[in-house]
């Protein structure tokens, strides 16, 4: 998108129609086509057949899938892309599960009009904490924080952090990494109850399962325990309502040791909150999915700290949009 806002009829029509690509690509997750064709070569009417699908229907979906670059049609039999069978297959190292994550906020984003004219999107909020969205849910934030993790770990502080607090955990990806680094590092996850089995399977695959525990709850109301080097908030700030989180930081301040830092990891936006395009979008990611979440300025965050007493706060900025904003206790 242009910078400085000078589009051409064609670019606002790309613009508009990107969606078209966006569903072909979302339907094929959907129906774990690319699964399906893993190390195979098949007609169209072979694959409607097994997914149970309408054969001309299916055809022309491959024929889109083909023209994005996803398939390749030989002879009018169609086979995965290196790319689609690196990321798109099911239980490949690098599959990219969380796209059907994406692909459940497909729905609650096609609720925006609505959202913005009534602002009720309590509905979508039940969905968003629904069976059908956990698991994939959590899937999506752990294939991003595998990667970003590695480098939040180089830009921390770990020399005298003993015990740290993962708020909202999730998959416990970032205390996996951190514990790696500081291998004497002991990291409490706290989630809430339906996400801890989640986040077991999870500890149990990072290897360093021995040095995480879990309570399980709801981080505005229920106690997650004192003695912390450091308490980790990473995309959490963005659910809450700006007093929730005002309320949040003071019992994160109070959870910690002398010295301890208390990191929020996420979008930071500008003053008058257009920068970063990421944390604006996401803005309306949080409208159609959450009751009062939100992305904050540096100014809201930093009072916050000041109100529960920390004068020390730094920023550090990360190369992936979300941007850390680390207080320290005297």
């Amino acid at each position: 998108m242009p910078d400085d806002g000078i589009f051409t009829p064609e670019q606002i029509r790309l613009l508009a129609n990107s969606f078209q690509q966006s569903r072909v690509l979302l339907t094929a997750v959907e129906l774990d086509l690319f699964t399906l064709l893993d190390k195979q070569l098949m007609p169209s009417s072979e694959i409607a057949k097994k997914l149970g699908t309408d054969e001309r229907a299916t055809d022309r979906l491959m024929n889109a899938l083909t023209a994005l670059g996803f398939l390749r049609k030989v002879h009018g039999k169609f086979y995965n892309t290196e790319a689609a069978s690196q990321y798109l297959v099911k239980g490949k190292a690098e599959y990219m599960g969380g796209l059907i994550h994406t692909n459940n906020l497909w729905d609650s984003w096609s609720t925006l009009t609505e959202v913005v004219k009534k602002r009720n999107s309590v509905d979508e909020n039940k969905k968003f904490n629904s069976e059908n969205w956990l698991e994939p849910f959590i899937a999506a934030m752990h294939y991003r924080a595998e990667r970003e993790a590695k480098i939040i770990s180089l830009m921390l502080d770990l020399s005298n952090v003993k015990k740290m607090l993962d708020i909202g955990g999730g998959s416990g990806a970032f205390s996996y990494e951190l514990v790696r680094k500081q291998p004497k590092l002991y990291a409490v996850i706290f989630d809430l109850e339906d996400v801890i089995p989640l986040t077991k399977k999870y500890a149990v695959q990072s290897g360093v399962e021995k040095n995480v525990s879990y309570i399980s709850g709801d981080y505005l109301t229920d106690d997650f325990e004192t003695g912390y080097d450091l308490i980790f908030l990473s995309a959490i700030v963005h659910i809450n309502s700006y007093e929730q989180n005002k309320t949040l930081i003071k019992k994160c301040v109070d959870a910690c040791n002398t010295k301890g830092q208390i990191i929020i990891k996420d979008f930071i936006m500008n003053d008058d909150r257009t920068a970063p395009a990421g944390g604006a979008l996401f803005a309306l990611n949080m409208l159609v999915v959450t009751e009062c979440g939100d992305t904050y300025t540096e100014k809201e965050m930093r009072e916050w700290f000041t109100n529960a007493g920390i004068k020390n706060v730094q920023r550090k900025n990360t190369s992936f949009g979300s941007n850390l904003l680390i207080g320290i206790k005297d």
